[in-house]
């Protein structure tokens, strides 16, 4: 294993306020990690940065050697917490971008997860229910051959059906050899699949361990110990 992600005392201020107070951070390939906090905690802008949408006011970030840009485009598979694709597309047409836009997506496979779920290729975007939606736009990311998938709040506001067909999705259809960072308010749901979790607050992080040590040290899931740490 090596480190596909390095964060080195990154700092990021908007106007006066602090989203990020200096994190650093190191993740292995092969690993599913949960980043995890209460809203206004940093996930989101710390997501950003990974994906080379925000810039550090200081600090470094490299994802497999490389500070986010150009060449990390192409290392990088993220899914924003919001939807971003044009509701007047059709799937086929969303899938056909996919394809023009990155050198790894594998068009194969995209189509046939959604041939599985029976949303019709000529379906257009606006037309499908929100479950449907949330599952194409994973659909999408995880059809990337990615060294990193970083995915903002992939199982918010849907159907519990619907969270687990979505990270079925995510345990079944990244490389062993990248990683994928979850965002997610929704512990409990996702704890049993993940490697790894970071507790962010405040733009800090106040914890980064395996699961599988957080159960024996502290007797408990990771679930209770969150709530434990983030009590008000």
């Amino acid at each position: 294993m090596s480190d596909i992600l390095i964060c080195d005392n990154v700092v990021k201020s908007y106007g006066k306020r602090p989203a990020l107070n200096g994190v650093s951070l190191k993740i292995l390939t092969g690993k599913l990690i949960g980043l995890l906090g209460p809203n206004g905690a940093g996930k989101t802008t710390l997501i950003k940065i990974i994906s080379g949408l925000l810039v550090p006011d200081s600090g470094s970030v490299t994802i497999d050697g490389n500070k986010p840009g150009v060449e990390t485009k192409s290392k990088v598979s993220y899914l924003p917490d919001v939807n971003y694709l044009n509701n007047w597309m059709t799937v086929e047409q969303i899938i056909s971008m996919f394809a023009d836009f990155y050198i790894d997506f594998r068009p194969e496979l995209a189509y046939k997860m959604i041939d599985n779920l029976g949303i019709q290729r000529k379906d257009k975007l606006k037309s499908l229910s929100k479950g449907n939606k949330e599952k194409v736009s994973l659909i999408l990311v995880m059809s990337r051959d990615a060294k990193l998938y970083v995915l903002d709040e992939p199982i918010a506001g849907v159907d519990p059906a619907t969270r687990d067909y979505i990270i079925s999705t995510i345990i079944n259809n990244y490389n062993p050899e990248s990683s994928v960072l979850i965002s997610t308010h929704l512990i409990s749901d996702i704890e049993s699949v993940l490697d790894e979790v970071i507790f962010i607050r405040n733009g800090v992080i106040v914890l980064h361990d395996s699961v599988d040590h957080i159960r024996e040290e502290n007797n408990k899931s990771v679930d209770e110990l969150f709530r434990e740490v983030f009590k008000w």
